[in-house]
């Protein structure tokens, strides 16, 4: 499994302790130091089977700055991605990728269904 978060987040720091907890092996990754490509995140939302727009961090100061809020409806999906591969900062995170699943953003009770 591919854990990727931002070490300051704490949802994302809680979301490593589930997963500790839980005894699972996963590859750690910081999102500021290596933003994840298009292309990876082009198969992590088809495997996730969410919309492009779950994968924005819309808490996130960047996403403010860049008015996105108002900006996202206007763009296709491949150039959401790309503006998802310019900055990891615009991700949401915790992200999970797992061989069956991709889960966005930490919330115990989905991640629980996983890990039963």
């Amino acid at each position: 499994m591919l854990f990727i978060n931002y070490p300051k987040c704490t949802t994302c720091q809680k979301a490593k302790k589930f997963l500790e907890q839980k005894g699972a092996a996963f590859e750690d990754r910081n999102i500021k130091e290596q933003n994840p490509t298009a292309e990876e995140l082009s198969g992590w939302i088809a495997k996730s089977g969410l919309p492009v727009k779950r994968f924005f961090n819309t808490s996130g100061m960047l996403y403010r700055e860049m008015g996105l809020k108002d900006r996202l409806p206007e763009m296709s999906e491949q150039e959401m991605i790309e503006l998802l591969a310019t900055d990891g900062m615009l991700v949401k995170r915790p992200l999970l990728v797992a061989d069956e699943t991709v889960l966005v953003g930490f919330k115990e009770t989905e991640w629980e269904k996983v890990f039963g």
